[in-house]
């Protein structure tokens, strides 16, 4: 029986929906103590003294941890991980894990309290005193880059702390100046929060000289190097592990100061220390994500194709540099600069700027979504002006279904672009949104169409290592580097891994996530699991037939070439006589009945030094109802038709790419980090004033998926984890948009929020 492409309901859902997931906050750790971080209430301010007696001596206290107790530790800075080629050298202040002398946001941790209760830990956080001295704070990463605005880090003058460039310039201005239009628009991707469903949370423990933090993560190894690096250790001094995970979008691939600390906390104390994020925490004290501004031209010539794409943006880093932040809208950003388009030259200019914010990291996307927003915002604006059809300006600048290389470098190994926006077209009805409008306005209502493109460009952090052992009773577990944070790993990883070794799919264990059983990995990031992951399982599973060809051979008796292989067993050619995995595993068990010098029991390893990137990309239309009177938009439909290569499930498949679709939904209309311009507090710092979309938000969410296999894995698969927040806000926007234009009126910067419609309504005498 073949697996892959089959839509297998998940099989971790089983133990989710009976309450047996396996959760950080949820783990028994016997004689464990709580810890509770005390954060600024400043955006920026010297501390001019902290006294934390009072905390030490209330009841159930054990420990205050600030940035003494860590400096007497030897404990460093946390490291930024990004390297880029910048014009300008990127400067790189140092992050203490607590506050030493100065803090330069909301939220920044100050000082740990360890208790033998969570409520006991917070009483006394309470009884902390901090004399801090306020200074002006700026929360705009443009405003910060103006003359005269407040300093963050005497080492970054006028706050920037990169320049970036990509792209030939001499060939761009070129491309300009023969150019018989030029197209500009100024845009803002709005910084937002992926709150995952999950808080951050961690348990750690020091025994017999060695760490072991569980935490709620994407990646294990990544942060055990960081970890390495802030304790001044060996990696291997570090035993990290990761149970069940809550959505991560990005968030969770980092190393944050509350493990730190806590690991800090349990080595002085001999006790295992717990910290679990409240939600206030996780808005004034994570990361977040996209908050760039940009100002694009688009140079077309007199038949409609692009000719050059110049694009100069504003990149807010937040006051510190988070480990992949300025990596986001600088390499990432260019990998998809131009989309789905064949644009001959394009040139980036990015400037970092800090800010007295939480810092920017990777968010579901991490550059793409903000690079295909600003190019398909950018051909909707050419084909206003160009009086051109959307979607037809796009099919006549589409990248060619052949390998073609970008501008920028990427060498898509092709599929089929263009024609998927015919088949857009029909499935979502173009033909019949005329009639759909006329029955809104008879209403009194604006219904907008919105069509856009986009280009993904996913792999992550090249390179992946797997294992598989299967046991004497048939059973087989494998371990893969890639690391599932709700994707569904346990089916879709276990459904290639039946198929390769002809196994019943309920015959085969997923594990992840444990630095002591997993040599190496790269961990969740940059939609790499099958491509990545999978093609390490294959190697893996091919290695572990071939040494499994090699016992079988020599328990027939037979030539290992004479041997063929067919659901799970070995049959020596045009005979009877077979013997099949189960068995060669328990004859691996036993060093007689080896080949001399083979070590016992059935199992291999592999890695996976694969550097190539896949491109999924696809076609999505939407259709914006928005209400005069009050300025309410509607998504009254949604239609994608898009490209994941070869399916190993398609209901997977579908489920990541709605999953998607909401997030990015939800940044076009509803989702919105606000600071307040002038305290630099946090405004949006719980769900009651952050409004992600609910169900009835969103309307049946269409997914087609009209794959064409890559050649860049033996899956043929491309990632499809990240695609849907990087189409869905354009497609929103375009049909906002197109629904103002009929009173005349521009759509607004993100979120469309019912305030700024009506305001450009209204402005527009709509």
């Amino acid at each position: 029986m073949t697996y892959s492409g089959q839509s297998l309901r998940r099989f971790e859902d089983a133990r989710f929906l009976t309450g047996h997931g396996r959760y950080v906050a949820d783990l028994e750790a016997p004689g464990a103590l709580h810890g509770v971080m005390l954060r600024s209430p400043h955006a920026h301010a010297e501390i001019r003294a902290l006294d934390v007696a009072a905390a030490r001596a209330a009841p159930g206290v054990v420990a205050v941890l600030t940035s003494a107790e860590l400096d007497a530790d030897g404990i460093r800075p946390l490291p930024c991980t990004s390297v880029l080629a910048s014009v300008k050298p990127m400067v790189v202040p140092e992050r203490p894990v607590l506050a030493r002398g100065r803090v330069r946001h909301v939220g920044q941790p100050v000082a740990f309290v360890v208790a033998e209760s969570e409520a006991a830990a917070r009483d006394a956080a309470e009884l902390i005193d901090v004399d801090y001295d306020a200074l002006p704070a700026v929360v705009d990463g443009a405003a910060a880059l103006a003359p005269g605005a407040p300093q963050i880090w005497p080492e970054a003058p006028g706050n920037e702390v990169f320049r970036f460039e990509k792209g030939d310039r001499t060939a761009n201005v070129a491309a300009f100046a023969r150019a018989a239009r030029v197209v500009s628009i100024d845009l803002f991707n709005n910084r937002v929060h992926a709150l995952p469903l999950e808080p951050r949370a961690c348990l750690a423990r020091f025994v017999d000289g060695r760490f072991e933090l569980v935490f709620t993560g994407m990646g294990v190894h990544g942060v055990r190097r960081q970890l390495a690096t802030v304790f001044g250790l060996p990696e291997d001094a570090f035993h990290l592990v990761c149970p069940d995970v809550g959505g991560g979008f990005g968030l969770k691939n980092l190393l944050f100061p509350d493990y730190v600390v806590a690991l800090a906390a349990a080595r002085r104390l001999g006790r295992p220390v717990r910290w679990v994020a409240g939600a206030s925490e996780e808005f004034a004290a994570s990361v977040h994500g996209r908050d760039l501004r940009a100002t694009a031209r688009l140079a077309l010539d007199a038949g409609g194709r692009f000719l050059g794409l110049d694009v100069e943006t504003v990149a807010d880093m937040g006051a510190y540099l988070s480990a992949v932040g300025p990596h986001c809208p600088t390499n990432a950003f260019s990998t998809a600069m131009g989309g789905v388009y064949a644009i001959p030259s394009m040139h980036l200019t990015v400037r970092g700027a800090f800010t007295n914010t939480v810092p920017i990291d990777a968010y579901r996307g991490a550059g793409k979504p903000e690079a295909n927003y600003i190019i398909e915002r950018l051909v909707d604006a050419a084909a206003r002006e160009t009086g051109r059809d959307p979607a037809a300006l796009r099919a006549l600048n589409m990248l060619p279904d052949a390998p073609h290389r970008t501008a920028m470098g990427m060498a898509v190994d092709g599929g089929r672009f263009a024609a998927n926006l015919d088949v857009l077209a029909r499935a979502s009805d173009a033909a019949g949104f005329r009639a759909r409008r006329a029955e809104a306005a008879a209403r009194g209502a604006l219904l907008g169409r919105g069509v856009a493109c986009f280009l993904e460009t996913a792999r992550g952090a090249p390179g992946e290592w797997a294992n598989i052992r299967v046991a004497p009773d048939g059973s087989a577990t494998f371990v893969v580097g890639s690391h599932s944070n709700g994707q569904g790993h346990e089916t879709s990883f276990a459904q290639v891994a039946a198929d390769r070794l002809g196994l019943a799919v309920e015959q085969v264990h997923y594990r992840q996530a444990d630095t002591d059983l997993i040599a190496n990995g790269h961990g969740h990031g940059g939609a790499r699991s099958l491509h990545m992951g999978g093609h390490a399982l294959v190697l893996a599973a091919e290695a572990l037939l071939a040494k499994a060809r090699t016992i079988a051979a020599h328990l027939l008796q037979a030539d290992p070439a004479a041997l063929d292989f067919a659901e799970g067993r070995f049959t020596v050619r045009g005979t009877d006589r077979f013997v099949d995995l189960p068995g060669i595993a328990r004859a691996a068990e036993d060093p007689a009945s080896l080949p001399e010098g083979m070590e016992p029991g059935l199992f291999a390893e592999a890695f996976n030094a694969n550097d190539l990137v896949t491109f999924p990309n696809g076609c999505q239309a939407a259709e914006v109802e928005i209400d005069r009177e009050t300025g309410t938009a509607r998504l009254r439909r949604y239609t994608a038709v898009d490209d994941y290569g070869r399916l190993v499930n398609p209901l997977l498949t579908a489920g990541q790419v709605q999953g998607g679709l909401a997030q990015g939904i939800g940044q076009a209309l509803l989702e919105d980090v606000v600071y307040d311009t002038g305290s630099g507090q946090i405004l949006t710092g719980s769900l009651m004033d952050y409004a992600l979309p609910r169900a009835d938000d969103l309307p049946d969410l269409d997914v087609l998926l009209e794959g064409t296999p890559t050649a860049a894995n033996p899956l043929g698969a491309k990632g499809v984890g990240q695609a849907g927040a990087i189409a869905a806000p354009q497609v929103v926007m375009n049909a906002v948009a197109d629904a103002l234009a009929q009173v005349g009126a521009a759509a607004p910067d993100m979120p469309a929020t019912p305030e700024k419609l009506w305001r450009a309504i209204s402005a527009a005498g709509g």
